[in-house]
């Protein structure tokens, strides 16, 4: 018989597409979904969850930023035959003042980490990460740092940014290993790092200088404002930010190596790769 595969949701993106890669490389039949890939899937449309859904046995569940759907997700999946979720959430999640009290973000994340909780003879484990090292490869920072200059309300606080490839790997290994059922795994780089030790770190791998840019909340609205953002949303971006500058996102979580037995990737390291896969060319 062959074996049930397991779903990737976000398929196709920075963390999916990477746990996708390493299950395949291991032999494991994979179905990665995505609103444009192999396998449709979008959030927003529930026809397509079913067809994403049946025959798995076990789903990785990135959720949809600022929405509340894992919980109808998850039970969905349960009903038709899952037995194992692993949930992509994120830092912060339990800790008082992270985030503001009516994020969107957060309501994702607390109420989805919640409904995978709840599920009742499921095996689940939650995996919640930091600052990704890739933002400044693939994400929001990549054309700042082409430009040579990263402008953002960090203050001179530290985040112990995690490399999306440690990541995915403890994902991998929760989807497909015994003894990490019922964990929730923190997960963090190996030391915390300034904004500006980051793209100083960044400016030794790629040979060209990269400053950063300390702004204000206000500035840094204003200025997303300029560029043609909606207010509300370059309001959302800023209170991302707020962690760092306040000092919540320093410390150095122990979950890569306690689901891996390793230490995770450090910064240098990521930007070494990253520059030698031409990440900030062009």
């Amino acid at each position: 018989m062959t074996e049930k595969p397991i779903l990737i949701l976000g398929g196709t993106g920075k963390t999916g597409r990477r746990v996708a890669s390493l299950l395949r490389a291991q032999g494991t039949p994979v179905r990665a979904a995505s609103r444009s890939g192999e396998h449709p899937f979008d959030w927003t449309d529930r026809a397509t969850w079913a067809p994403a859904l049946e025959g798995v046995r076990a789903v990785f569940v990135v959720p949809l930023d600022g929405e509340t759907l894992t919980g109808p997700l998850v039970e969905r999946a349960v009903r038709l035959g899952a037995e194992r979720v692993v949930l992509l959430s994120g830092r912060g999640v339990d800790v008082p003042g992270y985030g503001a009290e009516d994020s969107p973000l957060a309501a994702t994340h607390i109420e989805g980490e919640r409904a995978v909780r709840d599920l009742d003879g499921t095996t689940w484990t939650i995996v919640r990460p930091g600052w990704f090292a890739q933002n400044f490869s693939e994400g929001f920072f990549q054309d700042a740092v082409r430009a040579g200059e990263i402008r953002i309300p960090a203050g001179d606080g530290a985040a112990s940014f995690v490399d999306a490839e440690d990541i995915a790997a403890v994902a991998a290994a929760a989807l497909t290993e015994d003894g990490h059922a019922g964990r929730i795994y923190e997960l963090s780089g190996p030391r915390a790092l300034t904004m500006a030790e980051a793209t100083a770190e960044i400016s030794e791998a790629t040979g060209r200088p990269v400053r950063y840019v300390p702004l204000t909340p206000e500035e840094f609205v204003a200025e997303l404002v300029k560029e043609g953002w909606a207010e509300p949303d370059a309001q959302d971006f800023a209170d991302a930010v707020a962690p760092i500058r306040n000092g919540l996102d320093a410390h150095i979580s122990d979950g890569v190596r306690q689901a891996l037995g390793r230490e995770p990737r450090g910064f240098a390291a990521f930007a070494k790769a990253a520059a030698a896969a031409g990440a900030w060319d062009g």
